[in-house]
């Protein structure tokens, strides 16, 4: 087994082993005193297999479902994330988002910047 220190890795969610989106989902059920996976995804306003794919940890729980379930439950972001067990105090982006691509002419808009 190799051990990276590649920063990238070892900040992903998913290599995280508290990490547990069963536990998040669970939580919101009961807060809203829901019956089923059905029930949320209705709360949510989100197609049911979305839910079902987060269980299976087949889709990750992105940024605007994390604000929608803010919105219904009225939990915090924080208490949110740690429900899921994503305890990282910072978010950091990829210095290669904004990096210009090679060739790009200079002033050329990067990605991430704005217009």
């Amino acid at each position: 087994m190799t051990t990276t220190t590649d920063t990238a890795e070892t900040n992903s969610v998913s290599d995280n082993v508290n990490y547990d989106p069963n536990h998040l989902l669970d939580a919101l059920i009961e807060k809203l005193h829901l019956k089923n996976d059905a029930a949320l995804s209705r709360a949510l306003e989100v197609a049911p297999p979305v839910i079902s794919k987060i269980r299976h940890r087949r889709l990750p729980v992105g940024a605007s479902l994390l604000i929608r379930m803010h919105e219904v439950s009225e939990l915090s972001i924080r208490e949110l994330r740690e429900l899921m067990g994503d305890r990282r105090e910072k978010f950091r982006i990829s210095d290669k988002q904004f990096k210009p691509k090679p060739g790009a002419p200079a002033g050329a808009p990067t990605a991430g910047s704005a217009e």
